[in-house]
């Protein structure tokens, strides 16, 4: 579809972002890891819905707007990340949980890096470096072409540039409009704030 050039209107209510999607095509390779405090990386095999739900909120919801997984029911939800095909892992800093890596293969040849992100606490420390190490391995120990993903410009602003940096690269660029999550009570209004909440009158 073809937008006019210029400015358009996101009704008051909703939200909206400019999503880039990347992408590579052979295993990239792996930047020096400079990792301040303990961490460990950890295989989540049977997750449930509750935990999921509590450490996607902690990484993503709060600080960036992730909400798609705070809408769905816990039988829908556990569908997906109990799908064999779906790997769920756990960024942990001594022993808590400050991180979440989820590679999705269901796509035939090829895996979606659905969902990345540490931790405020971890911002800057090294540890999205090191998520990101584990997540090219672990995509490519299995027989895929194509590794992908999507970023927004509600995400980090320095997300797009740790992607590319990583070995993706932008080949699509798309708008996504949204009901504000926080308006709809799946995240609370102090939410992201970044992104000003604006109110249907």
């Amino acid at each position: 579809m073809m937008l006019d050039d210029g400015f358009a209107d996101v009704p008051a209510g909703r939200i909206a972002a400019v999503v880039t999607h990347l992408d590579m095509h052979e295993p990239a390779r792996l930047r020096a890891e400079h990792v301040a405090g303990e961490l460990s990386f950890h295989h989540i095999k049977r997750p449930e819905a509750a935990w999921y739900r509590q450490l996607y909120a902690y990484v993503g919801g709060h600080a960036w707007l992730w909400f798609s997984r705070l809408k769905l029911d816990d039988r829908a939800l556990e569908d997906i990340i109990r799908d064999p095909l779906v790997e769920i892992y756990a960024l942990r800093h001594g022993v808590a949980d400050e991180g979440l890596l989820e590679l999705d293969f269901r796509e035939k040849r090829a895996c979606e890096l659905a969902f990345f992100g540490v931790s405020r606490k971890l911002l800057a420390s090294g540890a999205g470096r090191f998520l990101m190490n584990r997540a090219i391995e672990r995509a490519w120990a299995r027989d895929i072409d194509r590794f992908h993903v999507h970023t927004c410009t509600m995400d980090h602003p320095a997300a797009l540039e740790f992607y590319m940096r990583s070995g993706f690269v932008p080949y699509r660029r798309q708008i996504e409009i949204a009901p504000d999550p926080r308006l709809e009570g799946v995240l609370p209004m102090s939410a992201a704030p970044h992104v000003p909440v604006i109110a249907p009158q």
